[in-house]
């Protein structure tokens, strides 16, 4: 029920918790004003903080998006991309919460694009997010309650037919592997389509777990 202005009231919130994540002041932190424990989890917090900003007119959001954009960027471009930072899921490297805010500024500018009939096109900046959906399938299969059988590997083709190969080390064969666009992933991985619907194809004991449960969010 999120009108596009409320997705970029959402954007400049979380783009400002992301700072105070990596300053370090992420603890205590209100999201628009709402206190963590007033929500029962993270998509009812994110609910209710859009809510209680909502009086601001379009043009107030847009310009305090833009402000927290910078200031984003500024903090990331500032600290040690290994740093342990906290977020949503605990404790994190700061490159992982960079990927993480790329990946929620993409899907969400693909939503508003949508709202009046745009389609950006894909970038290989996808890259980023779909090697965060590859490193966080032990995540997913844990939210989920799932236990992996094995190793997982992407086998991916980029937006500009790039071949975008996400495996572990050598000594660990995968059991399960995934082949097909990197945009149908990322969009999946983004819950913004459903697998059944792209191109791709896995193979293995956690094959139809891994494209149900695959994620690049908290």
């Amino acid at each position: 029920g999120w009108s596009a202005t409320d997705v970029l009231l959402h954007l400049a919130q979380t783009n400002e918790a992301a700072v105070a994540s990596v300053e370090g002041r992420l603890e205590g932190f209100a999201l628009g004003g709402v206190a963590g424990e007033a929500a029962a989890d993270v998509d009812e917090l994110a609910d209710a903080a859009v809510v209680a900003e909502r009086d601001a007119s379009p043009g107030e959001v847009r310009d305090r998006w833009q402000g927290s954009a910078g200031a984003q960027a500024a903090a990331f471009a500032s600290c040690d991309p290994h740093a342990r930072v906290v977020w949503v899921a605990g404790d994190l490297a700061a490159r992982t919460l960079a990927s993480t805010r790329l990946s929620e500024t993409w899907i969400h500018t693909v939503d508003v694009a949508s709202a009046f009939g745009i389609v950006p096109a894909p970038t290989d900046r996808l890259w980023h997010i779909a090697r965060l959906a590859w490193r966080t399938v032990p995540y997913a299969f844990a939210r989920a309650g799932r236990t992996l059988h094995g190793v997982v590997a992407f086998e991916l083709v980029g937006p500009t037919g790039g071949s975008w190969s996400f495996r572990p080390a050598a000594d660990h064969e995968p059991l399960t592997v995934v082949r097909g666009s990197a945009v149908d992933l990322c969009e999946v991985a983004g819950q913004r389509a459903e697998a059944a619907d792209t191109d791709l194809l896995a193979e293995g004991p956690d094959a139809d777990a891994v494209l149900a449960l695959v994620r690049t969010f908290a």
